[in-house]
């Protein structure tokens, strides 16, 4: 697997009327507790609530015209799914998608208002995936998958490019990784417009393929555990990971109990809900999982904002720590 700095220049021509160029938010507050320069890119206010439709939109629109007749499909936690039935609608194709049962509710209603066909299989993405595939050879329908694509990783990777022709001097990236498509593709602009960039991947210790496979340099089996970041939850390829270990410098895991904080914490503090995917660069933060950030300009992804509000109120009300919920000053700047 190979991409380049041209293939993003050119899905960023591609799909860029279609999206949204979400904005940079400097985290005075963040910035104040850890001693570096703190900033977001705010991903949860993308077309869908996350940083999907952008590789699936880049997919899509490079189908030839009897693959569009054919119609597409794919699996998905939730972002991928909403990413790909917009991309499908936008093109007045169909769309056939494959969740596990775990999926949240206001991601199945989501992809169903898309027009899109929504079918729930197995309990992990990994059984979603296995299916979609089956799916694929019975009708004829192109398969789109979530990251071990680089049509998909190019498309994400116009985050990095519109970032860093604003600001270019970032000293680290901090990424949420899950399959190591948005990993890949910002890893690649980043290399390629100032390679002492530090691109850093943030995965859960309930989910933890990629940071043990990275580390290793080849594929480890691992435990699974529920986790707030679904939308990284899962298996991952050898072909990202292998492309990964040319480009990405580390990669760190925090535990749940940081993604919960920091979740609740975006909320406190920049009155933004995000979901645990999207907190993942903010929880290896606040649990102080990096080293050397003192002085340093950092970028956190904040991939989505696809969060149920019952879970977002049910982890803000347990919190020992957000009782003064209402009593911390606000401050977006």
């Amino acid at each position: 697997m190979e991409i380049t700095m041209l293939d993003i220049v050119q899905a960023r021509n591609r799909i860029q009327k279609h999206i949204t160029q979400t904005p940079l938010l400097h985290s005075k507050v963040l910035s104040s507790l850890t001693g570096a320069d703190v900033w977001f890119k705010l991903e949860n206010l993308q077309i869908t609530g996350s940083f999907k439709p952008r590789g699936a939109l880049n997919k899509v629109l490079s189908l030839h015209e009897n693959e569009r007749l054919k119609g597409v499909i794919t699996a998905s936690s939730g972002n991928h799914a909403q990413g790909v039935a917009y991309a499908a609608s936008l093109c007045g194709i169909t769309a056939l998608i494959v969740v596990p049962e775990t999926t949240p509710q206001t991601k199945q209603e989501a992809i169903k208002r898309s027009g899109a066909e929504l079918v729930l299989y197995g309990k992990t993405y990994d059984d979603a995936e296995e299916f979609a595939n089956r799916l694929a050879l019975e009708t004829g329908r192109t398969f789109i998958h979530a990251f071990n694509d680089p049509m998909i990783m190019a498309g994400q990777g116009t985050i990095g490019l519109e970032v860093l022709l604003e600001q270019p001097d970032f000293d680290k990236i901090l990424v949420p990784v899950g399959g190591g498509g948005l990993l890949n593709g910002i890893a690649t602009v980043a290399k390629s417009i100032n390679p002492a960039i530090q691109m850093i991947g943030v995965q859960s210790k309930a989910s933890p393929p990629w940071y043990y496979s990275f580390k290793e340099r080849r594929m480890v089996d691992v435990e699974y555990e529920e986790s707030l970041a679904d939308g990284t939850y899962g298996g991952i390829h050898w072909e990202p990971l292998e492309y990964a270990l040319r480009v990405v410098d580390d990669n760190v895991l925090v535990e749940e109990e940081a993604i919960a904080e920091a979740v609740c914490w975006m909320a406190q503090h920049h009155h933004y809900m995000i979901e645990g995917s999207g907190a993942l660069g903010i929880a290896a933060l606040l649990s102080e999982q990096m080293e050397d950030v003192k002085g340093k300009k950092i970028l956190c992804v904040i991939s989505g904002g696809n969060v149920e509000a019952s879970l977002l109120a049910n982890l803000i009300t347990s919190r020992a720590s957000v009782e003064s919920f209402n009593d911390e000053p606000y401050s977006q700047d």
